[in-house]
């Protein structure tokens, strides 16, 4: 039984996950650092603006992190931090986890190996979230993404079993939005890795939303370069990775010529003019002039190709424009783009 949930890492994610299941009525404790953030939560109660237009005002239990001290053990605590602030939040979880208790890795990039080096692997779950939301102030958050039926979470054992646990905490999460189980979840963790490759770090660098990316030519052309080399790397790995949207990861090994790019294209324009709207979190961090997640989104896909000797030139371009600057003086604009020419050549 799920009788009592930590939220470690109350932000944009954490908040919609957190403030949905007290609204569904769970017994839910959101924790987090941003002391201005959880005092309004404590005063005011947390305002979710959902995509379709509804506002919601959720009587959430919420405390600083240095507050844990004071709490009785959970049963169920769902990691949504940032990905550098991954193995200090994770011991310190331990410290509050029930002994049959597990830990739901919540977050973008492919940490639930770090998670369960500190914790086991027997108490680890993978969540891949869908979903998208940003932190508008203290209190209020925006709900970007998944509208209607479409999924938002998708839940996996990392041996790829089917268990009871499963089961629970996909019905769990229902609550939040729909929810799917996976017997694939490192083909579905580097799915969203792809995703999140393309399109985070290339709205931090040239400052557009999701659906402008999607909607700029030489944009679009950088963002399936950099997926290109996420399935390579991948495949490298040994992970038979899910769909990328709607595209098939295979058009993505030859991505520049026919019916590949005309797929990838198609679906990057129509999710574009379909797009419900907002900043994905890697331009929220550069506008608000706080660390990125680069390293562990492209950052990542350069390591393990360099390892496995595959060539990865523009997840490295990435990496190298957002390091340009000390964090916090990095300034996003449209013109940043015109640094993938050289790289874009001919295919401009």
């Amino acid at each position: 039984m799920l009788k009592k949930i930590l939220i470690l890492g109350s932000g944009a994610i954490g908040s919609v996950i957190g403030g949905m299941l007290t609204r569904s009525g769970h017994n839910v404790i959101l924790a987090d650092q941003w002391s201005n953030h959880v005092d309004v939560m404590k005063n005011n109660g947390l305002n979710i603006k959902k995509y379709d237009g509804k506002i919601f005002s959720v009587d959430v239990k919420a405390i600083h992190i240095h507050e844990l001290q004071a709490q009785e053990k959970f049963d169920l605590i769902i990691l949504s931090v940032k990905s550098y602030d991954t193995a200090w939040a994770t011991q310190m979880g331990l410290e509050y986890l029930s002994d049959e208790g597990v830990i739901v890795v919540a977050q973008n990039g492919i940490n639930d190996p770090r998670v369960a080096e500190i914790a086991s692997s027997e108490k680890v779950i993978g969540c891949v979230v869908i979903i998208g939301a940003a932190l508008e102030e203290p209190g209020i958050v925006k709900w970007t993404g998944a509208p209607g039926d479409n999924i938002g979470f998708k839940i996996g054992e990392l041996d790829g079993s089917n268990s009871v646990r499963i089961s629970q905490i996909a019905e769990l999460l229902s609550d939040v939005c729909p929810t799917q189980s996976t017997n694939n979840l490192w083909g579905e963790r580097w799915a969203k890795l792809a995703t999140n490759c393309m399109a985070n770090p290339l709205a931090g660098i040239s400052g557009l939303g999701s659906g402008e990316l999607g909607m700029n030519q030489k944009a679009r052309k950088i963002m399936i370069n950099i997926a290109s080399e996420v399935v390579k790397v991948a495949l490298s790995q040994n992970v038979s990775v899910e769909k990328i949207g709607s595209a098939n990861p295979e058009a993505y090994l030859n991505p520049n010529h026919g019916h590949n790019l005309e797929e990838i294209e198609a679906h990057m324009i129509e999710r574009a003019e379909n797009f419900t709207g907002g900043k994905p979190s890697l331009l929220q961090d550069v506008l608000k002039k706080r660390r990125t997640e680069v390293e562990f989104l492209n950052g990542l896909v350069s390591e393990l190709g360099k390892k496995e000797s595959v060539s990865t030139p523009f997840n490295n371009k990435i990496i190298s424009i957002l390091h340009s600057v000390p964090v916090g003086e990095f300034v996003p604009k449209i013109e940043n783009l015109n640094l993938f020419d050289e790289l874009l050549g001919e295919d401009q």
